[in-house]
């Protein structure tokens, strides 16, 4: 049997954990190195990749800059939280606002250091980006449309890192980033859709709040039409291996969201809406692998 202290830290770590949303942060290390690999990389061989110290500390970096992110995030929407997340608030709430704030700081110094044995333009890159993130929880996110956009910028920012190291400039890398720049805009405006009850409660002007749910519907649409544009161009313009199979999942799932997103009313379906665009997001990390399995095969 535990005993009395022994679940409360284990209490605390959970809590923690769920601040700093570690899943997320799985998911992120795992697309850095997978596109590394597969991508940015793909001429270099596979051990030299993985092995590579440098590719390690970037990686590491990343992951402590985002996990400060989400705690200074938290910080900031503690009270709107209450409202649009009240189970998952409860459990973050076991963690007092001092010690997150303390932790916040311990991680960028680690993401400081950990960037300053690459380099010092790694430590500007990464100044930068703590800078954004702390900028965006503190004042931008409550903004309408520059909110959403900062979002997605600061979402696919660490691959940025990764990308200035290789210096990698060919043109299916941007592609790929414009995909999954759209995908993660939608994905933006449905949890202010999502959360308009605590925006409201909170002076959030998000998209909905100011403009009403049917003109975000609206742009939501637009914005699931541009990413035809860079699926066609994956599809018929470049060497993608079978992650052809994903691109055509996820017009098949863009279809069923919208399809969806017009009926929808409720927290609750703008939820599934929200989980149909973070499992299109999780699919692409992972079907990278897709992209030719015979190359990584012959370069280890």
């Amino acid at each position: 049997m535990l005993s009395r202290r022994q679940k409360h830290i284990i209490l605390k770590f959970f809590s923690m954990f769920s601040v700093v949303r570690g899943y997320n942060i799985l998911v992120v290390v795992i697309a850095q190195y997978l596109t590394a690999v597969y991508i940015l990389a793909h001429d270099k061989p596979l051990k030299r990749v993985i092995f590579d110290l440098n590719l390690l500390m970037l990686v590491l970096a990343s992951a402590a800059t985002i996990a400060g992110g989400y705690i200074i995030n938290s910080f900031y929407d503690s009270e709107k939280d209450l409202i649009n997340r009240p189970l998952k608030s409860k459990l973050d709430r076991l963690v007092s606002q001092n010690t997150k704030l303390s932790f916040y700081f311990v991680l960028n110094f680690i993401a400081a250091v950990m960037a300053s044995y690459v380099s010092f333009k790694a430590v500007i890159f990464f100044s930068i980006y703590i800078f954004g993130i702390w900028f965006y929880s503190h004042k931008l996110k409550k903004m309408p449309f520059i909110g959403n956009l900062t979002s997605a910028i600061l979402t696919i920012t660490p691959f940025f890192a990764i990308f200035m190291y290789y210096k990698n400039f060919e043109t299916v890398i941007f592609v790929h980033a414009v995909f999954l720049f759209l995908v993660l805009s939608m994905r933006e405006i449905t949890k202010d859709l999502e959360n308009i009850k605590g925006d409201i409660a909170q002076n959030y002007v998000t998209i909905p709040v100011a403009y009403g749910e049917k003109t975000s519907k609206i742009m939501l649409t637009i914005l699931a039409a541009l990413t035809l544009i860079p699926t066609y161009l994956l599809l018929f313009n470049f060497q993608i291996g079978y992650m052809y199979f994903f691109f055509y999942l996820s017009l098949l799932l863009l279809v069923v969201f919208l399809l969806l997103l017009w009926m929808s009313k409720t927290k609750i379906q703008y939820l599934i809406l929200h989980n149909i665009l973070k499992f299109i997001i999780l699919a692409g990390v992972f079907s990278i692998l897709l992209i030719d399995v015979s190359v990584i095969l012959n370069r280890i």
